[in-house]
């Protein structure tokens, strides 16, 4: 059985927080802000708020592909003519949203993609740019429950941790 561990939303905030002062601080500075669905629409607004950047989402965790590899297609496309996007996750766990979006990004214009999560999985197979906290699989298997997805059903949270079992055993 999984360790549910809940992710307040003071401690959600104040990741976004690190973020946000770890993007500012760059000198890359993102056009949009892209949330990924479905983990990352909300901390991508949040962010979006935070710094004053535009946002923008692709919806991953649908595979309608309208609003998933086409939109990838448009948004390489966007990197042609110069914009710089800042994808946006929750976690960066095994790596494969990551992976997949990189995937449906191979034509973007080199050095205009940059990814972020609030936390990152160090022994993911995908490296992100920006990250408020990291862990290690190989260590930590709590499944996190952040603030939005605390109102579902208790039995769709443990599905949800199921379909990986290698995160959480």
């Amino acid at each position: 059985m999984p360790v549910f561990t809940p992710i307040s939303h003071d401690d959600f905030v104040a990741d976004v927080k690190t973020l946000a002062a770890r993007i500012v601080a760059d000198d890359w500075t993102p056009d949009y802000i892209i949330g990924v669905g479905r983990g990352g629409l909300v901390p991508a607004v949040y962010l979006s708020h935070a710094t004053g950047m535009g946002s923008l989402s692709i919806d991953w965790s649908s595979q309608v592909p309208e609003f998933a590899s086409a939109a990838l297609t448009r948004l390489a496309a966007r990197t042609r003519d110069g914009e710089r996007l800042l994808f946006v996750d929750d976690i960066n766990d095994s790596g494969m949203t990551i992976g997949r979006i990189r995937d449906g990004l191979r034509d973007a214009a080199p050095g205009h993609l940059r990814f972020a999560t609030l936390i990152d999985n160090i022994g993911s197979a995908q490296r992100v740019d920006y990250a408020a906290r990291r862990i290690d699989r190989a260590v930590t298997k709590d499944w996190f429950v952040f603030p939005w997805e605390a109102i579902a059903p208790q039995q769709a949270i443990a599905d949800d941790a199921a379909e990986v079992p290698g995160r959480i055993a």
